[in-house]
């Protein structure tokens, strides 16, 4: 197709940031990352040249969370995988569409992550989903490339004027069928974004004191909702503690409602996510009961919870049947391929979580899978600033999800954002009513606009 893509050139810069509190989800506590920003050169098949831009953070804490290994031996090997993955992917050689690109790279970005493992001599090596940390904004550049060369908004290059079907990927029963066929034909002018309530974050306005940032920017709950109007948090829990994760979780749902109540707004969703550290589901479903027994309104303010168990369906096949049945149930660090899709379905899981770093090509295709099958997704973001925020935030302005998107840099990693970037898109850097504005996010590519630097034609 003359909308094709050849890679010409791959550029990638690394940026250390500090984080302005410390974030702790599942076992860790993330303080500092690095954050990888790509720049992609590419021509298609009419001879036209553009550029695109990617981004996002090397989270090893997420995807690589072992305590045997240092974050400093972890995040060295995610960067030399991202600097090797480059190298092959500038080497592509032929002109395609970016989702058959990232698909076709998919064995040497394995390969490549077993060799840097190999090495380094670190073990464990780095799950494969660490791996597509690294491959992700790469794989983002070559979207926004890709629409920016070509003219278009990237959304509209997922139809059959611009790539091949699905069924390739996903399977017979999608012969026929493209990406847009499950997505949005333009941007949703605003969406939901979901709070972060770290395990470290402060609730009460009194709990608060000097040691706390002096940034002018909120440091309880109760502040985050007076200012930003907050009506989605997603809740981080033990996952090993009882008691301590159903007083939190309730603890998080009065403050919401009492701060909302005094805003006029009746409308709260609450999450729950204990980052793979329950031994098993009964956990949540124990967790579930008490929560309805003492705050029945809180068990009804619970949208799903997210991920409960360890990522590796295979090593005790938990049946979330029993738990689907109070609430619906998302797989999010087991996602990482279309069988990894299939066997959490047969497990009894509700729906999928979908990140922009897995992959921005991954993420169309498990949203298409979902939506055909009629399942629930949602979208979270890594804590991700800059480029790979407003990435995340337009893909969930352009898919059906459960509801809006998780995007909590603006909590943990404001200054991340460059002026620039917060420039341009002051409404999705800056909440307001508890959601994103979508509206500075037109023209070509992914939207990101004066964001970047460079030719947008």
């Amino acid at each position: 197709m003359n909308s094709d893509i050849r890679i010409l050139n791959i550029e990638h810069r690394l940026e250390n940031c500090i984080a302005r509190t410390p974030l702790k989800f599942g076992a860790v506590v993330v303080d500092r990352v690095c954050f990888c920003r790509v720049k992609a050169t590419v021509e298609n098949r009419r001879g036209k040249r553009a550029t695109g831009w990617g981004g996002i953070f090397l989270m090893d804490f997420w995807g690589w969370p072992t305590k045997d290994l240092s974050h400093e031996d972890k995040e060295a090997a995610m960067q030399e995988v991202t600097r090797r993955y480059i190298k092959t992917a500038i080497g592509y050689g032929h002109p395609g569409h970016p989702i058959d690109i990232f698909m076709d790279l998919e064995d040497d970005l394995a390969r490549i992550n077993l060799q840097v493992c190999a090495e380094r001599n670190l073990t464990p090596e780095q799950p494969f989903l660490g791996a597509l940390v690294c491959a992700s904004p790469v794989d983002a550049a070559l979207h926004d490339a890709f629409g920016n060369v070509n003219g278009i908004d990237s959304y509209s290059g997922y139809g059959k004027e611009h790539m091949p079907d699905l069924s390739r990927y996903l399977g017979a029963e999608f012969r026929g069928r493209y990406v847009q066929d499950y997505i949005r034909p333009k941007y949703l002018p605003s969406v939901p974004v979901f709070h972060l309530v770290g395990g470290l974050d402060k609730l009460y306005e009194s709990e608060v004191d000097d040691t706390d940032p002096q940034d002018g920017l909120p440091n309880s709950l109760e502040a985050w909702i007076r200012r930003d109007g907050m009506y989605c948090l997603k809740v981080k829990l033990r996952g090993t503690d009882l008691n301590w994760d159903v007083a939190r979780t309730i603890a998080v749902h009065d403050i919401g409602r009492a701060e909302l109540d005094k805003l006029g707004r009746k409308e709260m969703h609450l999450t729950a996510d204990t980052n793979e550290q329950c031994e098993s589901p009964q956990y949540i479903i124990e967790m579930l009961r008490k929560i309805r027994e003492q705050r029945p309104e809180c068990y009804d303010s619970i949208l799903y919870i997210e991920q409960p168990t360890e990522r590796d369906l295979t090593a005790h096949r938990h049946d979330m049947r029993e738990l689907s049945m109070l609430k619906p149930v998302i797989v999010d660090e087991s996602l990482t391929d279309v069988p990894a899709f299939d066997l959490a379905m047969e497990l009894g899981w509700s729906g999928v979580a979908l990140k922009t770093c897995k992959g921005h090509s991954a993420d169309l295709l498990f949203a298409s899978k979902a939506r055909q099958l009629g399942i629930p997704y949602a979208i979270q973001d890594l804590t991700n600033p800059s480029l790979a925020l407003f990435q995340s935030v337009g893909m969930a302005a352009r898919l059906y999800t459960i509801m809006g998107v998780e995007a909590n840099s603006r909590q943990f990693f404001p200054a991340a954002t460059p002026e620039k970037e917060q420039r341009a898109h002051p409404g999705i850097y800056r909440i307001q009513k508890g959601e994103a504005n979508t509206s500075t996010l037109r023209g070509t590519g992914l939207g990101y606009g004066r964001a970047t630097p460079g030719d947008r034609r």
